[in-house]
């Protein structure tokens, strides 16, 4: 095995089709991770832990869980076909992916850190290894699918007997495909190098000659979905229509084939689907997917569908972290309003696929409340995702635990889909700072950077500075160019009054937030908005400086009344990011406290989090009075006055599974859930049940 794996990574790769791209794409473009440079103080740490710590700790997994041997024994049985190698060990017929987004994740990264290393050699040159030994498990038709090649007669039996039979099912080979294909977009956008992008638009014309309405092709569909991001991103870069064409078959006969089932979308045809349902992962590829097909092919159904599908999302599915899938059972979405907080579910990966959703949605329609998901989303359920440090992981992101439930990020999974898709989208961010169209410019994320942007044809250079998103203070720059374009900023919905796109959130406190903007020192009337967007257009020249202040309070919010379990509660946010309270910080049990609406929200900057690793790290805290409730020895209800500190939501576990956190807090006595307030009395009469 040892001489085969030599072998493999001296392989070369053969070329391929050409890639030359398409100006065909969204109504606007965004600007590309390759031309974005982040270097500011709250998004740098989490990049810096994804370069050092996630990404080598997800290429390490993948040499230790044989995701690489698959690969090496599909070529060995493709060389000496009477050897195969039948599982003798429990694994996935998705686990191919792993070395996919993690690789994608890599290219991300080299874009900034050229020079990045991976166990004493240099990371690209790693990233060319474990491509080589990828290519090497292709079949010669463009067949990439290890599960069935390293053993034919007696594959994985998810794979099923033959190509595709399985594949609406648990076969994965189109979700396979789908990974491999945004991967391979990537790493040929970040290096220029087509080696993975031939592999992969081998496996894609494979897909397109085997599938399809015609005499000698079979209907399918995506079991699990993600082929149809991928194909739309494939077309981009080539300017192959047909990838298109068959991103669309597969939606056009999505609840047309044998399978009908909520729980992959495929109960009823897409253009009939009115509400998110199923499994949260699968909607949220297959919801990006329409968005693709929708924007690029301008059909007016697919936007109707797709502009549907995201307001009941938006309205009646979204929670206040900005996750999404309530339900464990099925990791999937719940009836309308059902939104509970101790099992809600929100995986990781629904969360990143949540934010593709709403970028592609922004490119399609130009409305910045799009981004305003894609902030709530990424800064409080997406990253709580991952720890600070970068070596832990949540599968699930609830709002609430109990003292003793030990919930905690682990090291790594088994299915390993959450922990490696944090590996890839982490260092894609730069991807979503700005965005062109015309001679407009969209300042989409608040982050410091440096940026080269292409408008009207000309470069700009934009560089901004912020410490948001602890401080509402924002410096745009032109460090380079000159000319007449319109700069759109965007002003969060937070500033505006406006939790959410809806009412399924709102504001339960007075405050009305504000905003200022100056060019060169020089106040500027921005009180109307075009989309969310404040415009600034005028001829710039080199040097000029934009200052943008958001008025940046503590917030009460309460929930809409049909989410049964935020009645008679509150939650905290501060600009983008949602707070909760945590065992650490409060000297009472969590659940005992009863919120005083009337009582002041107090920041604390610089709030030392000792973290359970040794190190430390700073946020903003918020602390406000409240009262703890219990119950004395002669059965009466009293309450004692207490302070409570809460923290943001993305930093909570990294301090231990002593005791509980909770981001809706009762305010009103009615919620004080009764089995939550423990007896005083010596003796521990245990919880007072209801």
């Amino acid at each position: 095995m040892k001489k085969l794996l030599t072998a493999v990574l001296a392989l070369g790769m053969c070329a391929g089709a050409g890639a030359q791209g398409t100006s065909a794409g969204y109504p606007i473009t965004p600007v590309p991770f390759t031309q974005v440079k982040v270097n500011d103080s709250f998004w740098s740490p989490r990049l810096q832990a994804s370069r050092e710590v996630t990404i080598p700790l997800a290429f390490s997994k993948c040499e230790e869980t044989d995701r690489y041997t698959n690969f090496i024994q599909a070529c060995e049985h493709m060389h000496n076909p009477a050897v195969e190698f039948p599982d003798q060990h429990w694994t996935f017929t998705f686990d191919d992916t792993d070395p996919y987004k993690t690789i994608e994740g890599a290219s991300y990264l080299l874009q900034t850190f050229p020079d990045a290393m991976y166990k004493g050699r240099r990371l690209d040159a790693y990233v060319d290894s474990v491509i080589a030994i990828i290519a090497s498990g292709q079949e010669p038709d463009g067949y990439l699918y290890t599960a069935r090649t390293k053993a034919p007669s007696k594959p994985h039996e998810w794979a099923g007997p033959e190509r595709w039979s399985k594949v609406e099912a648990l076969s994965h080979e189109f979700y396979n495909l789908g990974h491999m294909l945004e991967s391979a977009v990537a790493h040929y956008q970040a290096t220029g190098k087509r080696n993975f992008l031939d592999v992969a638009i081998k496996y894609a014309d494979c897909v397109c000659r085997e599938i399809g309405p015609n005499p000698g092709q079979v209907v399918r569909v995506p079991g699990h979905q993600i082929a149809e991001m991928g194909l739309c991103k494939l077309y981009l870069v080539t300017g192959n229509k047909k990838y298109l064409d068959q991103a669309k078959f597969f939606l056009d006969m999505r609840g047309k084939t044998e399978i009908h089932d909520p729980y992959t979308q495929s109960h009823i045809p897409v253009l009939e689907q009115n509400e998110a349902i199923g499994h949260a992962v699968r909607a949220g590829y297959m919801y990006s997917g329409i968005a693709d097909v929708a924007a690029l092919t301008k059909d007016t159904a697919y936007i109707n569908t797709i502009d549907r599908i995201w307001e009941n999302i938006t309205s009646k599915k979204y929670y206040i972290t900005g996750g999404v899938g309530a339900r464990h059972q099925g990791e999937a979405y719940g009836d309308n309003y059902e939104l509970p907080n101790a099992t809600a579910y929100c995986e990781t990966c629904a969360q990143i696929a949540h934010v593709y959703l709403n970028h592609r949605l922004f490119l399609l329609h130009g409305e910045s409340k799009y981004y305003d998901v894609v902030e709530r989303t990424l800064y409080n359920a997406l990253i709580s995702g991952v720890s600070l440090q970068g070596n832990s992981f949540f599968y699930p992101n609830p709002l609430s635990t109990s003292t003793g439930m030990n919930y905690a990020r682990q090291a790594w999974f088994g299915c390993a889909c959450c922990p490696s898709n944090i590996s890839r989208f982490i260092p894609s961010l730069p991807g979503y700072v700005y965005a062109v169209k015309d001679n407009n410019v969209f300042v989409n994320l608040f982050m410091g950077n440096t940026s080269t942007l292409k408008v009207n044809g000309k470069d700009i250079t934009l560089q901004q500075e912020t410490r948001y998103p602890y401080n509402g203070d924002i410096v745009v720059k032109l460090a380079k160019g000159a000319g007449n374009f319109a700069l759109n900023i965007r002003i969060p919905g937070w500033v505006r009054n406006q939790v959410v796109p809806s009412d399924l959130y709102t504001y339960a406190d007075n405050q009305q937030l504000g905003y200022t903007l100056s060019v060169n020192g020089q106040e500027i009337n921005a009180a109307e908005l075009h989309n969310g967007y404040a415009v600034i257009d005028r001829k710039w020249k080199k040097g000029d400086e934009v200052r943008i202040h958001f008025d940046m309070k503590p917030r009460l919010v309460q929930a809409h009344q049909n989410v049964v379990d935020d009645r008679g509660c509150l939650s905290v946010e501060c600009g983008p990011l949602v707070y909760c309270a945590e065992w650490p910080d409060n000297s009472a049990d969590i659940h005992n406290y009863l919120l005083n609406p009337k009582a002041s929200l107090v920041t604390k900057p610089n709030y030392n989090l000792k973290l359970e690793d040794g190190t430390t790290h700073d946020v903003t805290a918020i602390t406000t009075q409240a009262q703890v409730l219990s119950y004395a020895t002669d059965g009466k209800l009293k309450a004692e006055d207490q302070q409570l500190t809460l923290i943001p939501y993305y930093a909570w576990d990294h301090r231990g599974t002593k005791g509980a956190m909770t981001v809706w807090l009762p305010a009103d006595i009615s919620a004080a859930h009764a089995n939550k307030i423990v007896y005083d009395n010596p003796e521990g009469n245990g919880f007072f049940g209801r």
